[in-house]
């Protein structure tokens, strides 16, 4: 749905058409939004941040290095780099990056305005889609800080394997660590918080 939502705003709104009116990445954002809401890649800082960044410094890239071999590889390093720096890690910014150098004329073309019009209009209707799909749903409130609640730190060795699962279960998202790291963390946290 929101694939179909960019298409329709980017025809519609910005008359633009063909490659340069979606960006391939926004698929892979879709995925991030979509299936893991609650993932900290997925919230709207690294979305908008990540996408932004690694825009201007595809372009910049393009624009600037001769080579288009150099030109990539720089814009995927760099970019990687500054969304790093201002923690707004999305994995899909590196392909909006490489989009801008290899998207070819069409893309080329529109030096700059490539930024604003697709990229940055992409991600906010991808963005609000998001919003929007996910608000009926209480155990999966996007953005995260919607469903922020405090609660007990427990100690690692009071939780069983059926607590783990039960409690992954309970918030329908894919956690992509194992059953002994979350207790090791656990254990982490506990031991931080007696020490205070």
């Amino acid at each position: 749905m929101s694939i179909m939502a960019i298409l329709l705003v980017t025809h519609h709104l910005l008359g633009l058409s063909g490659a340069p009116m979606l960006v391939a990445s926004m698929g892979a954002s879709a995925v991030l939004l979509f299936a893991v809401p609650h993932g900290a890649l997925s919230q709207p800082w690294p979305l908008v941040g990540g996408h932004f960044t690694s825009a201007v410094i595809g372009v910049t890239c393009a624009r600037y290095l001769g080579s288009i071999e150099l030109a990539a590889a720089c814009a995927v390093g760099l970019s990687i780099g500054v969304m790093h720096q201002f923690k707004s890690i999305h994995p899909p910014g590196g392909a909006t990056a490489l989009t801008a150098v290899m998207g070819g004329p069409a893309v080329h073309d529109l030096g700059y305005s490539f930024v604003w019009r697709p990229v940055m209009v992409n991600v906010a209707v991808i963005l609000a889609v998001g919003v929007i799909f996910n608000l009926p749903f209480a155990w999966r409130r996007y953005p995260v800080y919607l469903t922020r609640r405090r609660t007990a730190i427990v100690e690692a060795s009071e939780l069983s394997h059926g607590d783990v699962v039960e409690a992954l279960r309970s918030i329908d998202s894919f956690i992509d660590i194992t059953e002994d790291d979350l207790r090791r963390l656990l254990h982490i946290l506990s031991s931080r918080r007696s020490h205070r």
